[in-house]
């Protein structure tokens, strides 16, 4: 009798033992019909669906065109709340050094210039310092030392901005007035980037918070990224004898380069709009200078600082149209981030096998 043949008396042996011990236990249990089950029951009685499945995608529609509602009411409550100073000055609004709200002369471009100079610089400081630690948290980093420097890295995200803002007035002021500022002088100062007086708050010291701001979001996302990258890109390349930096640049880095741009992007987003910690290290002053050690200032940061004192129509409508040029610079900003991804991808997706 082969193996098939003795196992098959003992299952419907123990089959045929179970039943009875059922039926014995309960002889009311073979004859009593068995209730359908609630799944069934509620399938059964519901009907075709058609209904729910069209109520369903109208949901999911409007949800959707929330998005462009939401974008079309801000834009249309800016530009009318902004109309006075439209009026008066026009275009010449954001091309115009001057603002001055005694003499009722404003102009946008120190802001928008501000803006821009910081949020660019707190770029070129994170960037290479967030894939840094990216790269070593998902390849080199040992791994009872990944989670606390993960848990860190997002805590550093979480901290509020205004807490940033006061250990740089305490912390970051002093080390750009007193060591850094001479060292950038002794060793760049041929630049033209670090001359006149440097009293700790101005567009360096902005950028190095805002740098430290950004730095927890693109360094997070990128690591995602890196980490959807599948383990045998990796081993591919090293079989082909790369090394580990080669294996790190050509097959990582290379599948997760789209996931990486839109994290740049996203910490681009946060440095743009950045209010608090800005206003407290900026200087707040509304100048154009070459200079990375004179004060400035940001479209958030003048408004959070102005709004409170705008006394009459034409100044409270030329801090509204303020919000409406940062509007339209994240706008643009972001237009020229997705054409930098297409520039990147040519238009087609990263291959990841």
């Amino acid at each position: 009798m082969t193996s098939d043949n003795a196992v098959k008396p003992i299952s419907e042996i123990s089959q045929r033992t179970l039943t009875n011990f059922v039926t014995a236990s309960n002889p009311d249990a073979a004859s009593a019909p068995q209730p359908p089950s609630p799944i069934r029951e509620f399938l059964s009685k519901r009907g075709s669906g058609k209904l729910a499945d069209r109520a369903f995608s109208g949901v999911m529609l409007l949800c959707a065109l929330s998005i462009f509602a939401i974008v079309i009411l801000i834009a249309t409550i800016l530009v009318m709340r902004s109309n006075m100073t439209m009026v008066k000055f026009g275009w010449a609004f954001f091309k115009g050094q001057n603002w001055d709200p005694v003499a009722g002369d404003f102009g946008a471009l120190p802001f928008i210039f501000g803006t821009l100079a910081t949020s660019l610089l707190a770029l070129l400081i994170a960037v290479p310092l967030a894939l840094g630690v990216a790269i070593f948290l998902t390849e080199l980093c040992p791994q009872k030392l990944r989670a606390p420097i993960s848990f860190l890295t997002e805590l550093l995200a979480a901290i509020p901005s205004v807490v940033y803002g006061l250990w740089a007035v305490f912390v970051l002021v002093p080390l750009v007035q007193d060591p850094l500022g001479p060292w950038l002088v002794k060793y760049l100062g041929w630049t033209g980037l670090f001359g006149g007086p440097n009293f700790g708050v101005g567009l360096l010291t902005a950028s190095l918070i805002l740098s430290i701001m950004i730095l927890p979001i693109i360094s997070s996302l990128t690591r995602d990224m890196m980490m959807a990258v599948p383990n045998h890109q990796r081993e591919a390349v090293l079989a082909l004898g790369a090394t580990r930096w080669e294996m790190v640049r050509i097959g990582v880095l290379r599948n997760a380069r789209i996931g990486i741009v839109g994290a740049v992007i996203l910490g681009l987003g946060r440095a743009l709009g950045e209010t608090m910690a800005v206003a407290m290290t900026i200087g707040n002053h509304a100048v154009i200078a070459k200079s990375l050690f004179a004060p400035g200032n940001t479209l958030a940061s003048a408004i959070a600082n102005e709004f409170s004192e705008a006394t009459d129509d034409l100044y409270l409508s030329a801090l509204i149209e303020i919000g409406l040029a940062l509007f339209l610079v994240t706008i643009v900003v972001n237009a020229i981030a997705r054409l930098l991804v297409w520039a990147v991808t040519r238009g087609a997706p990263a291959r990841v096998n």
